[in-house]
């Protein structure tokens, strides 16, 4: 990198110290340091340990509930645009609240854009996030947004495994999308599942549109929350004759019982990327692939002013 574009650094919240880590390996930079200061009655402090004077400062954080790592980052911003940094450039690799991103009913708010809007006020100038729940949230922002994509990990892991009689499905038409591109890249079939929720996070009715008999099925997903819905599929799919099945998820959010529904699931394994941290002794068929050299070539790439677009293809 030019001596010219060497000005940034590196700082990451709780949520984002792992996956910082193996960007600033990646960059061949030290991460940056910072304290979060905790008092009695729940409120906290963010304070920068050096000078960001003058500096492009990336903040990784993932915004995942509880609203803390949410605040973090949104102290993170106030306190270097308080420093005089030149750039403020938040690194979201899990974007929350990202499922309320539409009024789907009356008299509800829509997070996704009320989120954005906080991370803008605080003095964001740029953000760079991976496989958005929906890719319009990027719109919600007037500011720069680098929106990576997983699937090219996804895919070159997935070839790896040499399945003969693959087949790529997606737990609901939603998803469909997604599931056509990776279908597309591993030139294999896909099937899709049909889901009827009556509440949030509970699934009243699950088919399969498509046969898998015989077949080697990798399900893909944006998230796997409490994996209710990609356990449904899993066991939907070896019920109709599935040789494996296997799943592939961006974010591994995994709250309540998830671990425990995957572990008794049909699922041989699955897999998600480091957006969020995960200790994988929770649940052994879990398994992790980093996205740490896609935000790394991201940010080299902002630093040396060139295009964003053709890293995200090949990344």
């Amino acid at each position: 990198m030019n001596e010219e574009r060497r000005h940034f650094k590196i700082f990451a919240g709780t949520k984002g110290e792992n996956l910082a880590q193996n960007i600033c390996k990646q960059l061949g930079c030290k991460l940056g340091k910072r304290t979060i200061e905790h008092y009695s009655d729940g409120e906290f402090s963010a304070a920068f340990e050096e000078s960001v004077r003058g500096q492009s400062v990336y903040l990784i954080q993932s915004t995942c509930p509880s609203s803390d790592n949410l605040m973090e980052l949104l102290l993170m911003i106030d306190a270097a645009k308080r420093a005089s940094a030149y750039k403020i450039i938040a690194v979201i690799p899990y974007f929350g609240w990202a499922r309320q991103d539409r009024k789907d009913k009356g008299r509800v708010s829509i997070g996704a854009k009320l989120v954005a809007d906080m991370i803008q006020v605080a003095g964001a100038d740029r953000v760079i996030t991976i496989d958005l729940h929906a890719e319009q949230i990027q719109g919600f922002f007037n500011i720069p947004v680098d929106h990576l994509y997983g699937l090219n990990t996804f895919a070159d892991y997935i070839a790896s495994l040499n399945m003969p009689n693959l087949i790529i499905a997606s737990p609901d038409e939603g998803g469909s999308k997604r599931a056509a591109k990776l279908a597309a890249k591993l030139n294999a079939p896909m099937v899709m599942c049909y889901k009827n929720r009556e509440k949030a996070n509970e699934i009243a009715e699950m088919r399969i549109l498509g046969d898998v008999a015989g077949k080697d099925v990798v399900i893909i997903d944006d998230i796997c929350d409490t994996a209710g819905t990609l356990c449904k599929a899993a066991n939907l799919m070896k019920e109709a004759g599935a040789t494996s099945v296997r799943a592939v998820v961006s974010h591994g959010v995994m709250s309540g019982k998830a671990c425990e529904r995957v572990m008794n699931s049909a699922l041989e394994e699955l897999v998600f990327t480091d957006s969020l941290p995960f200790d994988t002794a929770q649940c052994q068929k879990v398994h992790v692939l980093s996205v740490a050299r896609s935000f790394a070539d991201t940010i080299r790439a902002i630093q040396e002013h060139r295009s964003i677009s053709e890293i995200n293809q090949n990344s």
